[in-house]
């Protein structure tokens, strides 16, 4: 009998990756919160993780011909959005800090609960394998 590890992990391996994508992304934004002109931009983790669900291709644009097809997109490589301030500031950037923490803290929290269960649901194959 074949183990499929897709089985096995389920949306959780999809949803890490997400995850990581959308730290990277507030973390830009927080690193350039004093940046004239810059804009958040953020990922719609429901979305991201529905295409991963129903296993759609994630729509990736090519912005110039040289650039490579996205012929095995992830998750993860779900085209960013802009996000739409609450209170835009007088140098155009639209970075709300306080937002941004928060949504950082919450999306880590959420990364560590993943990584865990992933690491119950590993332990639990090992614990197959084994035979114990």
């Amino acid at each position: 009998m074949a183990l499929s590890f897709d089985k096995a992990l389920g949306i959780h391996a999809d949803a890490l990756q997400v995850r990581s994508r959308r730290l990277e992304l507030l973390a830009s934004n927080l690193a350039n919160a004093d940046t004239p002109n810059y804009k958040a931009r953020d990922i719609d983790f429901r979305a991201a993780l529905g295409h991963a669900e129903q296993g759609l291709a994630v729509a990736v644009r090519r912005t110039h011909a040289g650039h490579m097809p996205a012929g095995g997109a992830g998750p993860g490589m779900l085209e960013p959005q802009y996000r739409i301030p609450n209170q835009p500031s007088l140098d155009g950037n639209t970075v709300d800090t306080q937002l941004e923490q928060a949504a950082f803290s919450q999306n880590a929290v959420q990364y560590q609960a993943s990584l865990d269960f992933l690491n119950t649901r590993f332990r639990g194959l090992r614990t197959a394998l084994r035979g114990e």
